[in-house]
């Protein structure tokens, strides 16, 4: 049974180089033993606070048609433009490896009829997402996420339900250090008022910014702000704010988002180039920052999202749709120092550790051991182990308080015998009574 509570010790594989059409595509993982478990231990421990606080599962498709993201993540994104996977089928049809769920999950809430339902309507999911970018730190080609979303309500409580319940999970598996950094980009009146301005600001600096700002500078402004270049930092922390356009609704919403974080104790900073990298987003937009101790790297944010009031019109729908969503970025938080790995529910410490000492005894292990598992009593066993000082040795290391041993006396007379780990006392139990006599000893 595998130990959940330490991180693994990370190991140099001493295995023999192998052909490149074995090894595993680049920017992928392979998740083998406890690795898997620690994943499926995350998912578990957010399932549980959001069902708590009344959301309800969904699972969407893990392709789409590419139009649909194009159409809501945005054609001038670096999600579009450079990093989906595109799949052209023998019918003609176009589809993208999805890339974020949210857009998916839209999707959804209107074929399914859900926005007939009592409003809002609040979903969580979590898998795989694929962007094709370079492989690097924090960076993968298939990568794991956890996702919320409110649809249905401008109100700017969801806002702060949602930073707040990505901060609690946080919370919940170790993290307590950290930051979110948020903005408001406000409504599309207080959005056009700002891009013209940030539009004359880096037309000042065309010169000096990169490639990819020149581009967007035309076609997306507001992504400019979403550069990650080292060559554009320095103009960009001079840019104007965002805050300084925002009409007065905007900036009472966003008021109230603040005024619900500050009531919950949720430490945030005010980042005013903070604009997040798709185009359907409005109003309040976050990122969670963990702390970063003991490196020079610049931290990676390890969840983030915000409102998106106008993607269900991108869509093609009739109106607009309010929600607000956020996604955790599993790989990089895993990977934390301060991670606990909750353990999956699956998972359970052995109660007792089952020997068996001959062909007549392995014969019967598997009976012996259905009886238990249909009794819920967590057994371990060695069924490629034949000496008894062998099992036994490895009951020892697993510090598991009983032993139960079949030899081929035990099989033939359909009996076992249970050894106390502690005390070295045994008694021999009917296989038939087996069940309940372990119940009954603590």
């Amino acid at each position: 049974m595998p130990d959940l509570s330490k991180k693994p010790e990370t190991k140099i594989s001493s295995a023999p180089q192998i052909k490149e059409e074995l090894q595993r595509p680049k920017g992928t993982q392979d998740f083998i033993g406890d690795d898997l478990l620690h994943l499926q231990g995350f998912f578990e421990k957010a399932a549980e606070v959001a069902l708590y606080y009344g959301f309800v599962p969904i699972e969407t498709p893990m392709f789409e048609k590419e139009s649909l993201f194009i159409r809501g993540v945005g054609d001038a994104t670096d999600i579009v433009e450079k990093e989906m996977y595109t799949i052209k089928t023998k019918g003609g049809d176009k589809l993208a490896l999805r890339p974020e769920g949210t857009a998916a999950v839209m999707r959804a809430y209107f074929e399914h009829g859900l926005a007939s339902k009592p409003q809002p309507v609040m979903l969580y999911y979590h898998g795989p997402f694929f962007r094709h970018e370079k492989p690097q730190r924090g960076r993968l080609r298939q990568l794991y996420q956890f996702g919320l979303e409110i649809i249905g309500t401008k109100k700017s409580v969801a806002d702060a339900m949602i930073i707040h319940l990505i901060t609690l999970i946080i919370s919940e598996v170790g993290i307590k250090n950290f930051t979110v950094a948020i903005n408001s980009i406000g409504d599309k009146e207080s959005q056009t008022s700002y891009k013209k301005e940030l539009v004359t600001y880096y037309r000042k600096h065309a010169r000096a910014i990169c490639a990819d700002c020149r581009v967007r500078l035309k076609n997306n402004p507001l992504r400019l702000l979403d550069c990650k270049n080292e060559k554009c930092e320095a103009i960009k922390k001079e840019a104007p704010e965002t805050i300084s356009h925002l009409s007065s609704d905007s900036k009472k919403h966003f008021k109230e988002v603040l005024e619900y974080l500050d009531k919950m104790c949720v430490p945030y900073i005010i980042d005013s180039t903070l604009v997040r990298g798709l185009d359907y987003y409005s109003h309040t937009v976050f990122e969670v920052i963990p702390e970063q101790t003991g490196t020079d790297e610049k931290p990676l944010s390890i969840a983030g999202g915000g409102r998106y009031d106008y993607l269900g019109k991108m869509l093609a729908a009739k109106k607009d749709t309010p929600g607000v969503g956020a996604a955790i970025g599993v790989n990089r938080l895993i990977n934390l120092p301060d991670y606990n790995f909750p353990c999956p529910r699956i998972v359970k410490k052995p109660k007792v550790f089952f020997i068996q000492l001959s062909f007549d005894a392995k014969l019967m292990s598997f009976i012996v051991t259905e009886t238990l598992r249909k009794a819920k009593i967590p057994v371990a066993h060695s069924l490629s182990k034949d000496s008894l000082g062998g099992q036994l040795s490895k009951a020892e290391k697993m510090k598991v308080p009983y032993v139960i041993i079949l030899g081929q006396k035990e099989a033939i007379d359909k009996t076992v015998i249970v050894r106390n780990m502690d005390t070295r006392s045994q008694e021999t139990v009917k296989i038939d009574e087996l069940a309940n006599y372990l119940k009954k000893i603590k």
